[in-house]
């Protein structure tokens, strides 16, 4: 059976922008993906055809060679010669779909992360769920607080020809999410992540949350990613960090706020101040302003890989000034103004 046009293929007349063939192939593929299509024959070849058309005129070097060659380009003997460099293909495996593209990875992440990001309401939407995707390898549960959510499953694998060569198993690595408290970012905590892989069976990692981790870092677990026959991706945990009542989290310095009397911000004295560490009693020298700060050295965040470095804690002032008082006391102020002054 002849090979269809690959304009046709995916809609687009010959003078298609690349926006418009992108554009095109986006929609074919959320329509034709067998996770949305099922699993009949009919949909699959589709699916791959789109694909295969896609990674042609997606690439302005192959565009050119099929706009002048047709077909041809790519055929043994053809301006091509016999490269491995087969544009794209689908297969499956174990319950497990997975496709190949020899075009940039980023803009196939943006596609399908499209698809699945309807499907399973967005890769970075907040909440505690999880999913457990029938044609992808590994589904994600919580066990405790520790939530682990939004997995990303399903999507493409990349392998194969220039320019990728060589970098397979990066192409199998799953990125996920991790909800962390504010005292384990600190300090340091182990975590249960339970996976479920393709065939059913079910694995539990432990996953050390290391002290002092910022929000935003990775935690890597390195062959716990995808696998593609023999080999294997890592997971990646992206830590979000939880907020704690009262403080504030800048690198390894906590930041939060103590208020006073208005006697003791003139006289000095002292006041109790929550720390990470427990309650300390913190010395106000005489004269303090409201937002002045006081430091209070090593009661921050552990410094990560440094056990024996922490940061500090800055404690804000804020001076509680006195409501409804007697007329003796407006008086005794007005006093203190007037020699104040």
């Amino acid at each position: 059976m002849a090979k269809r046009d690959y304009y046709d293929v995916l809609g687009v007349s010959k003078n298609a922008t690349d926006k418009e063939i992108k554009t095109a192939y986006r929609k074919l593929a959320k329509k034709y993906h067998p996770d949305t299509a099922g699993s009949d024959e009919q949909s699959k070849k589709k699916f791959e055809e789109i694909g295969e058309a896609y990674a042609v005129l997606s690439d302005p070097e192959k565009k050119k060679l099929y706009d002048t060659y047709g077909f041809a380009a790519f055929e043994n003997g053809g301006p091509q010669g016999d490269s491995n460099n087969s544009s794209y293909s689908g297969f499956s495996d174990n319950g497990r779909y997975y496709t190949r593209f020899t075009n940039d990875p980023g803009d196939m992440d943006d596609i399908f992360g499209d698809l699945f990001g309807s499907m399973f309401g967005g890769a970075h939407s907040s909440g505690k769920r999880s999913f457990h995707f029938n044609k992808g390898p590994f589904s994600y549960s919580s066990e405790d607080e520790g939530y682990y959510n939004d997995a990303y499953s399903g999507g493409p694998y990349y392998e194969g020809s220039s320019p990728f060569e060589g970098a397979d198993t990066g192409m199998l690595d799953i990125h996920s999410d991790i909800d962390v408290s504010f005292d384990d970012a600190a300090f340091g905590a182990e975590r249960r992540l339970q996976i479920t892989e393709g065939d059913g069976k079910t694995v539990t990692l432990q996953v050390k949350i290391p002290a002092g981790i910022e929000d935003g870092k990775s935690i890597r677990l390195k062959g716990k990613g995808n696998r593609m026959g023999r080999k294997s991706g890592d997971l990646y945990l992206k830590v979000h960090i939880l907020p704690k009542d009262g403080f504030e989290r800048k690198g390894s310095d906590v930041y939060t706020i103590a208020r006073i009397p208005f006697t003791t911000a003139v006289f000095g004295g002292e006041v109790m101040v929550d720390t990470l560490y427990g309650q300390v009693m913190c010395k106000v020298p005489a004269g303090m302003q409201s937002g002045g700060k006081i430091r209070l050295k090593n009661k921050g965040v552990p410094v990560m890989g440094h056990k024996d470095r922490s940061g500090d804690q800055y404690v804000t002032i804020e001076v509680i000034v006195p409501k409804n008082l007697s007329k003796q006391a407006c008086q005794k102020l007005k006093e203190f103004e007037k020699l104040a002054g």
